[in-house]
């Protein structure tokens, strides 16, 4: 099944076109549920909730890209595809926008500002991209 906007972006090389397999996509559903759920214990540090929470969401984006046939080596890329692959709302998609702004200044200039509110709705993106995708795999 192919998508007019995912079939442009691997016409200009920001995606490839790659048959869906399906051990790879319950890999990554696996490990994002799994990451969410740890993300969700409040005894952990801030840090570290948004870590899995932000991992979460990327490898739910991922296999969400991947069971429609295509494949990414940008996270920002694969989190902007949702609006085509789950038909993420746009209020979603921003809050995984800033968490990747916010992932990338730690990851690539050691600071790290998160608070409660920005993990709870980067929970709640990651839940929602979960429900979208597991409906997907249904139908």
């Amino acid at each position: 099944m192919t998508h007019p906007q995912l079939d442009n972006l691997v016409h200009i090389g920001r995606l490839k076109s790659e048959p869906a397999a399906d051990k790879e996509i319950e890999g990554l559903v696996r490990s994002g549920v799994r990451r969410l759920n740890d993300a969700e214990r409040e005894e952990l540090s801030l840090e570290s909730r948004f870590d899995l929470a932000y991992n979460a969401a990327h490898a739910l984006a991922l296999a969400a890209l991947r069971l429609r046939g295509y494949r990414s080596d940008s996270r920002y890329l694969v989190f902007q595809c949702l609006q085509h692959t789950v038909d993420l709302p746009q209020a979603q998609w921003r809050v995984l926008d800033e968490a990747h702004r916010k992932r990338n200044l730690a990851e690539y200039e050691g600071a790290l500002d998160v608070g409660e509110e920005l993990i709870a709705a980067l929970l709640r993106a990651a839940r929602e991209v979960e429900s979208r995708l597991s409906d997907g795999m249904e139908s």
